[in-house]
């Protein structure tokens, strides 16, 4: 969705707007930091919960899931919406086909290291198991979402 966003000129928009750059902005710097938030917030699985595997979900709930995650992702959309269009020249050709092959490209090695990190994860995840590891997690996980948030309110428009 992103990637037809952009090839559909909403980046143009965006970029052209201070008032829409900082909406979006606070709005997703918000999100972060009430991610982490709420992460700090979670109260702990009692320790037998954390050895248990989850009851399996279907598949289409997985994605269905994954793609609402993606579409309010808002590091996602910055970078479709700031960053990409800045690679495009329009001396080159069409502004729309570059904007597609470049949001193409950024799709597939998306894919192929977000596969590698799933990959790790299993792997790790193995070793992280337990009250401790899981605390620790929890606080890390709460800090990096409320720094990120805090960057991202602190993204001053050029």
């Amino acid at each position: 969705m992103h990637v037809l966003a952009a090839v559909a000129g909403v980046s143009a928009l965006v970029l052209s707007s201070a008032l829409l750059f900082g909406v979006l902005k606070w709005l997703g710097a918000a999100y972060l930091v009430g991610l982490g938030v709420l992460t700090w917030l979670r109260k702990e699985p009692p320790a037998s919960g954390l050895q248990d595997r989850p009851e399996p979900r279907p598949l289409r709930h997985l994605f269905a899931q994954g793609v609402v995650v993606n579409l309010l992702n808002p590091k996602t959309a910055l970078f479709f919406l700031a960053f990409l269009p800045q690679f495009v020249q329009p001396a080159r050709g069409p502004v729309w086909g570059q904007t597609l092959v470049l949001g193409l490209l950024f799709l597939a090695l998306a894919t192929l290291s977000d596969s590698a990190y799933a990959l790790l994860a299993g792997h790790a995840g193995r070793h992280l198991r337990g009250p401790v590891a899981a605390r620790w997690q929890k606080r890390l996980t709460g800090g990096v979402f409320v720094a990120l948030g805090l960057g991202t309110a602190a993204v001053q428009r050029h």
